[in-house]
């Protein structure tokens, strides 16, 4: 079995018992297979099951939410506030392209969502993850004007938010809740 029609790339071969066959994973939407018999028995042959993508793997749920999050008719059938905390969680956890994705999804979900359907405080972590990336690129003078994804990412997750609870009229609630009372004391003395 393999992913190309050569047999080259993701290949996975098997002969024998059952025993001796073991679960695999190919990337793509093709399975290419091929059977040969060495005609030393009188078995039935093979059986094998393909099931498509995993349940549980973070590629599979990021496509899958994301298009549902771009179906105007299947979000008010979302339960926004539960996936909104999950994925918060999941930006606050993962690293590198996955907390991206995620970022990505949250990102679609405050443009979609309504008042109240997105509990926006949960996001006090990113926006400390934020503010310390703003105040570590003001201090890097070696790649000025230069900001890494995750940086970009999250500029943009939060001009939106800001801009949505601006339109919400609850823009001073989100600020408050998003800082820290040191935070406040500071910008308050400067």
């Amino acid at each position: 079995m393999s992913s190309s029609s050569d047999f080259q790339q993701d290949r996975h071969s098997f002969s024998g018992s059952p025993q001796k066959w073991t679960d695999f994973e190919l990337p793509g939407d093709t399975l290419y297979y091929r059977f040969t018999s060495d005609m030393s028995n009188t078995e039935w042959g093979y059986k094998f099951t393909v099931t498509a993508g995993h349940l549980g793997r973070f590629q599979t749920g990021f496509e899958i939410l994301k298009q549902m999050l771009s179906e105007e008719r299947v979000i008010p059938h979302l339960p926004l506030a539960k996936i909104w905390e999950w994925q918060v969680g999941v930006a606050c956890r993962q690293t590198g392209h996955q907390r991206l994705k995620a970022i990505h999804l949250l990102l679609k979900m405050v443009q979609c969502s309504s008042q109240g359907d997105c509990d926006l405080t949960l996001l006090k972590p990113l926006w400390q993850l934020f503010t310390h990336m703003e105040n570590n690129s003001c201090h890097d003078t070696a790649k000025p004007g230069i900001l890494l994804p995750l940086h970009r990412a999250l500029a943009e997750l939060f001009f939106v938010t800001e801009n949505r609870v601006t339109e919400l009229g609850s823009l001073q609630e989100y600020l408050l809740a998003l800082n820290t009372e040191d935070h406040l004391h500071r910008c308050t003395a400067q």
